[in-house]
């Protein structure tokens, strides 16, 4: 037996908000993107790969590496994109009939801030990478993972936490 047999496969209206991020994310995408393109030239052979916990660049390799972090960004929007299509596949705490709808919503909304974090975040590493192999910064903040964690896992915790409350 199919485990989301007993689940409604609900058709539920994208919200303003989930529209507005993900037009924000794509924009950013393209910013970068045309970014990376108009500043290929200018762009070091040799680029920042990994970076230390004080933001440090201690590997280095090919500037075509930048395209991975785009391409990574892009790849990932697009399967959690298709993930939030099928709310009904999620695991929940306490899914009923009266709150169903919501629960989708807050789930398909959860996928959808943390894929436009996630992709905000490689836009940043392109763009943050290419300036270090420039010169033009000598290494990453230190707060830069940390404030990319703390903002994906609270994403993240809100939206359980929310998902919790409404039973």
């Amino acid at each position: 037996m199919n485990m989301y047999e007993g689940r409604p496969k609900l058709t539920i209206q994208r919200s303003w908000v989930e529209n507005f991020l993900d037009i924000a994310s794509i924009a950013l995408l393209v910013m970068g993107t045309v970014s990376l393109i108009s500043e290929w030239a200018a762009i070091p052979d040799t680029v920042p790969t990994h970076f230390n916990a004080a933001g440090d660049p201690d590997g280095w390799g090919s500037k075509s590496n930048l395209w991975i972090l785009i391409v990574m960004g892009a790849v990932t929007w697009l399967l959690l994109t298709v993930l939030e299509k099928y709310p009904h596949i999620y695991n929940y705490f306490n899914l009923t009939e009266e709150n169903v709808e919501r629960q989708y919503k807050n789930a398909r909304m959860m996928i959808n801030v943390m894929k436009n974090e996630i992709l905000i975040f490689f836009v940043y590493m392109t763009w943050a990478c290419s300036k270090v192999a420039k010169g033009d910064n000598e290494g990453l903040s230190m707060w830069v993972l940390p404030v990319f964690i703390v903002g994906i896992t609270g994403s993240i915790a809100f939206f359980i936490v929310r998902s919790i409350k409404w039973k």
